[in-house]
């Protein structure tokens, strides 16, 4: 079916995003601990100033759900410490990751965000998944839901050994209906809201009177204003928690956006998308409302049915806003165990089962970065998680690259036999020099790791009095790295040996200059091209020997 275009195609794309929000919105306002109206104000006020002021325009936001495990975390934190006033300084939190998101749109660092390797990401992503699902089997059993995963998991026995059936049985159909929904019937209903609907119906009509706990109050009308709160006590905590869901949220955001270019063939503002998604989360904190981020299956959604410009996503808030104005009766009569069965979907369908799948064929080092991401997100803390995961991916990847950079880089002696790349003329030189000339030709950029093995390699030449230093195909150089070929440099005039640099190009110059580098190195031993280094050390070598044989006659 073709998309409608124009005004038309986003006024439908925003209502069908809407509705697919409506329940979503509902669950993850109750998962959270901050109830159902958060949800639905987060929905509103992410969804609005997102479209209003993001980069991508047919994405929807809105409370998702790994930010939502970060919101309930952080709660049930804040609560512990000042009871009463968790929700308060939670909402804090907010604001101040709104802010973070904003600071880092203004500093361009858009591009960055979503460099994270994919075993980092996939892991992370199955871990918020696995949280979902073991934060909401409490209401599904029928208890009330537990503070944290450990809790949950500890605590399931007791809740397996007294089960409340009615819950279970609404839980049960409203998962199952998501599990085998249809797909041609998501473009007339979405899956979540049908499944909402029928277990609402089975509720009312079949176990009125069961003891199932429902969502309760919701109050209605406008939000009041929330003023930021500060307790000295917490401030450390409060912008970790900030610094957690700005991150998140910013990647959860920015991945989406990929998924929104892909299927509109377009190109995203990734700066702007954060600005956008800060603004929105900034009041969402001022209003009471979950945090959010760009949501993939809204957007996927509102692509499909024809939402291509930011009007999608101000309806999509829009509606929700009429919904929460004049429906909040009809919402606080849901069952709890309603929403867990739709929040169970999300969380199998956050999972990265794919990658799960190919698990067994990949290599060793992606699976145990994976598992170990998975671990630390379920049973640790996200931010631990993806610093570790990013930590211990750029150290191997270091390692692989260094490896390949030693490879590449040819220390040629007195047999320069496999040597490629060096003239007849050259390998004449060199097999004459007798181990007294030592070429070592760098290929491409060299990380201060390479350097370390490559002089080791140098060091395994013994003989040699004079070294040339090629870096004609080195076109930049960190300051680690230069320091490492300034300890070469350094180390074989200690020796008494000549140092000769060939080929340094402008970028790689300015770098030695700021070192001094260059100063060690006379500038008659400085040549643009390896011919005239290698006909300099010859002459040198020539004359060497000569005063030697002169000094070896007989007086």
């Amino acid at each position: 079916m073709l998309a409608k275009k124009g005004l038309q195609g986003d006024v439908w794309g925003g209502v069908t995003a809407g509705v697919v929000a409506l329940p979503l919105a509902l669950a993850f306002g109750v998962a959270s601990g901050a109830g159902a109206v958060a949800g639905l104000y987060g929905a509103i006020v992410v969804g609005f100033f997102a479209a209003l002021f993001g980069g991508t325009p047919s994405q929807i936001s809105g409370p998702t759900g790994p930010m939502t495990v970060v919101m309930a975390a952080t709660v049930v934190e804040f609560e512990a410490a000042f009871p009463g006033q968790g929700l308060l300084l939670s909402f804090t939190a907010v604001m101040l990751a709104g802010l973070m998101q904003v600071a880092l749109g203004l500093l361009k660092m858009g591009r960055y965000i979503t460099m994270v390797p994919l075993p980092v990401i996939s892991g992370f992503m199955s871990g918020i998944g696995l949280i979902i699902i073991l934060l909401q089997l409490a209401p599904l059993l029928g208890h009330a839901s537990q503070g944290s995963v450990l809790a949950s998991a500890l605590a399931l026995p007791v809740l397996v050994a007294d089960i409340h059936m009615p819950s279970l049985l609404l839980g049960a159909v409203v998962l199952f209906i998501t599990l085998i929904y249809p797909s041609r019937l998501a473009r007339l209903m979405p899956a979540s809201l049908f499944a909402l609907l029928v277990g609402v119906l089975v509720y009312k009509l079949a176990l009125p009177d069961s003891g199932v706990s429902i969502i309760g109050d919701i109050p209605t009308g406008l939000p009041e204003l929330i003023i930021p709160h500060f307790e000295p006590q917490m401030l450390t905590a409060m912008l970790m928690a900030a610094a957690v869901l700005a991150l998140l949220g910013s990647v959860d955001s920015l991945l989406t956006s990929l998924v929104a270019d892909t299927m509109t063939r377009s190109h995203h503002n990734s700066d702007r998308e954060l600005i956008g998604q800060g603004i929105g989360n900034l009041f969402a904190g001022m209003v009471g409302g979950l945090p959010g981020a760009g949501a993939t299956m809204r957007t996927v959604v509102n692509i499909k049915a024809g939402g291509h410009s930011s009007r999608a996503g101000v309806i999509h808030a829009l509606l929700l806003l009429v919904l929460v104005l004049g429906a909040a009766p009809v919402a606080e009569q849901i069952p709890q165990a309603v929403l867990a069965g739709i929040l169970i979907k999300v969380g199998l369908d956050i999972i990265d089962w794919p990658f799960l799948l190919r698990l067994g064929s990949v290599p060793m080092f992606v699976r145990v970065l994976m598992l170990l991401v998975l671990g630390l997100t379920v049973f640790v803390d996200l931010i631990t998680a993806v610093l570790v995961g990013v930590f211990v991916a750029n150290v191997y990847t270091l390692k692989r690259l260094a490896e390949i950079q030693t490879r590449q880089t040819r220390v040629a002696g007195a047999d320069p036999a496999g040597h490629d790349g060096l003239t007849p003329d050259e390998s004449v030189l060199l097999r004459q020099a007798d181990g007294q000339l030592l070429l070592v030709r760098f290929n491409g950029p060299v990380s201060y790791a390479a350097a370390r093995d490559i002089n080791r390699k140098i060091e395994s030449h013994s003989n040699y009095s004079k070294i040339l230093l090629d870096f004609t195909e080195v076109p930049l150089i960190d300051i680690s790295t230069a320091l490492a070929i300034e300890q070469v440099v350094e180390r074989g005039q200690q020796m008494g040996r000549s140092v000769i640099l060939v080929g340094v190009q402008d970028d790689v110059e300015q770098v030695f200059e700021k070192l001094g580098l260059l100063a060690l190195v006379p500038g008659h031993r400085q040549f643009i091209s390896r011919a005239e280094a290698f006909n300099a050390a010859w002459a040198s070598l020539q004359e060497a020997r000569a005063r030697q044989s002169v000094l070896e006659i007989p007086q």
